[in-house]
């Protein structure tokens, strides 16, 4: 089809702007517009592909154009970007091979073709299109060059990166592997999770599949609680039960998300990476809930780092696990034969005691004297209580004998037992006690709990300038709260998640390290919570809550 007079000045007027025919004369370039044809391209299309032989020159009349090429690893890499008034596809012209690269339209582009055969006579006849061939191909190589270089310094940033990674990866397994303590186990996990992904902070959960429910120990001002979520509760309890990975550039958008934590702590989250942490099987033993990443926000990278860190975190915790079970169970068989052998061996001088104790109280008849006796036979039952509540700890043996009891007189037998204590460590004793009344529990059981705190109160307090213990109690609801307020040394931020665990001691070189896990035992047998509160050098406080009312088949 004729090429018209109006349509020819339309074609002049883009080949006049266009950097193959800056300085041509008008009249050449007049005559040129006759030998251009003209061809629209949607946003995406490939005006040609590599390895395709046609051999047209382009000019971009409007649009942009991207010229990419394939790598070897089926990576489309973008080499530079044209735009308006620039032209490609010469060195197909030049050297007559194929297309060395894809050149693909980025906008809604027209481009102006000019054959082989024109092109050719224009670099004959034409100095100045020559020239300006040059200029262009030494802008556009100068252009390559830099993308390619950058390219470059970015994969090489990227690989150092990686290696870092992995290079940090290997270091933490290696401390992963060592650890033998769970707690200190997981706090590792966690630093190193932390520091991996550049987050700022973090919470490691584990699952308890017995109680539906997932886990952590978190330090909340001086006192260090365990926080238990349902499972598919929040971001993490859902990651827990589903599997999926949870990613959110603003936390707050999530409705899983609990911000109650953030309104109590002041802390503010934004981006979060939830994953679960699995275990060689593929089974969930974990969440890891990481947030805020510094400065960015959480990158593919993050997700790749979580998911190997969980293949060796989870073995470490396996060995540490099991390690743990082993040495407790030669603990607690050493300990469950000794305490049965003193059962055995305090049976006869026990019963002659309690004859002794008997006979002396009916046929004293000093009031002192009964009293005194009856002291003694109350201290034999005690000691005796204490040996069959280690023997039944060692042996898992749970059992109590729930009655109505007033939780003022409990708390007068026991001060009357600790009282020569309290007066020979110049200790002021000082009662707040706001409920005195009913509540249903095993007094003799509890009267061990009373008697553990109590002592450990006053070793506590034995280097004290000021000397105090406080009791107060009181009622809320259903519920009623004892609390043992010591003015101690306190205890140290790092040991305090261990204080309950079986067989773990501080400062005491005569202790069996069972007292407190018997006291936090006993008070899960009651369906009670004890929370520790605690600042070095100014004391501790031992908070115990429990039901005012049970439903017990047991009750008396």
């Amino acid at each position: 089809m004729k090429k018209t007079s109006s349509n020819t000045e339309k074609l002049y007027s883009k080949l006049r702007t266009n950097r193959l025919f800056i300085t041509v004369p008008t009249n050449q370039l007049h005559e040129l517009s006759y030998m251009f044809r003209e061809q629209l391209y949607a946003p995406g299309d490939f005006i040609f592909k590599e390895g395709d032989t046609d051999n047209a020159l382009c000019l971009i009349a409007e649009g942009m154009v991207s010229i990419s090429k394939v790598t070897s690893f089926g990576e489309d890499t973008e080499l530079t970007v044209l735009e308006k008034d620039e032209f490609f596809g010469e060195f197909e012209l030049i050297d007559g091979l194929p297309r060395s690269a894809n050149a693909k339209a980025l906008t809604k582009t027209e481009i102006l073709k000019l054959d082989y055969d024109t092109f050719h006579m224009l670099l004959e006849e034409n100095h100045t299109v020559v020239l300006n061939v040059l200029k262009q191909l030494s802008k556009r190589l100068r252009r390559t060059n830099e993308t390619v270089v950058k390219q470059v310094e970015a994969t090489r940033k990227t690989a150092q990166e990686r290696i870092n990674i992995l290079t940090f990866l290997v270091e933490s397994t290696q401390k992963l592997n060592s650890a033998l303590d769970l707690d200190e186990l997981l706090d590792l996990i966690l630093e190193t999770a932390i520091l991996g992904t550049n987050a700022d902070r973090g919470t490691l959960y584990l699952v308890d599949y017995e109680k539906d429910e997932i886990w952590s120990k978190v330090l909340k001002g001086e006192a260090i609680s365990e926080i238990r979520l349902p499972l598919g509760k929040g971001i993490a309890g859902y990651v827990a039960a589903t599997g999926d990975v949870i990613y959110t550039e603003d936390a707050y958008k999530d409705p899983r998300f609990n911000s109650e934590i953030d309104r109590i702590s002041g802390y503010k989250t934004r981006s979060m990476l939830c994953m679960p942490m699995k275990d060689k099987n593929g089974k969930i033993i974990g969440v890891f809930q990481i947030i805020n990443k510094l400065p960015e926000l959480f990158r593919t990278e993050d997700e790749k780092f979580l998911e190997a860190l969980s293949a060796h975190a989870s073995i470490a915790i396996e060995n540490a696990q099991t390690t743990r079970e082993m040495v407790l169970q030669e603990q607690f068989s050493t300990v469950g034969k000794l305490a049965g052998s003193l059962l055995h061996d305090m049976k006869n001088p026990m019963n002659t005691l309690k004859i002794y104790t008997d006979s002396f109280k009916n046929s004293s008849g000093s009031k002192d004297a009964t009293e005194l006796a009856g002291k003694i036979g109350s201290q034999m039952n005690r000691l005796a209580a204490m040996v069959q509540e280690i023997f039944d700890y060692c042996r898992s043996v749970s059992s109590t004998n729930m009655k109505n009891i007033q939780i003022g007189t409990l708390i007068d037998t026991v001060i009357s037992d600790v009282g020569p204590d309290l007066e020979k460590n110049r200790i002021d004793l000082n009662l707040q006690l706001d409920y005195t009344g009913a509540c249903v529990l095993d007094p003799e059981k509890m009267e061990c709990v009373f008697h553990n705190i109590i002592h450990n109160a006053i070793e506590a307090m034995e280097s004290s300038d000021t000397k105090q213990l406080t009791i107060a109690t009181e009622s809320t609801n259903d519920n009623i709260q004892i609390s043992f307020r010591d003015t101690g040394a306190g205890i140290p931020v790092q040991i305090r998640n261990k204080i309950f665990n079986p067989f773990y001691t501080f400062g005491r070189k005569d202790s069996t390290g069972l007292g407190l896990s018997i006291v936090k035992k006993i008070i899960e047998e009651h369906n009670g919570i004890i929370d520790l509160e605690s600042k070095e050098g100014s004391g501790t406080i031992f908070s115990i809550t429990l039901p005012l009312r049970l439903r017990s088949p047991f009750l008396q």
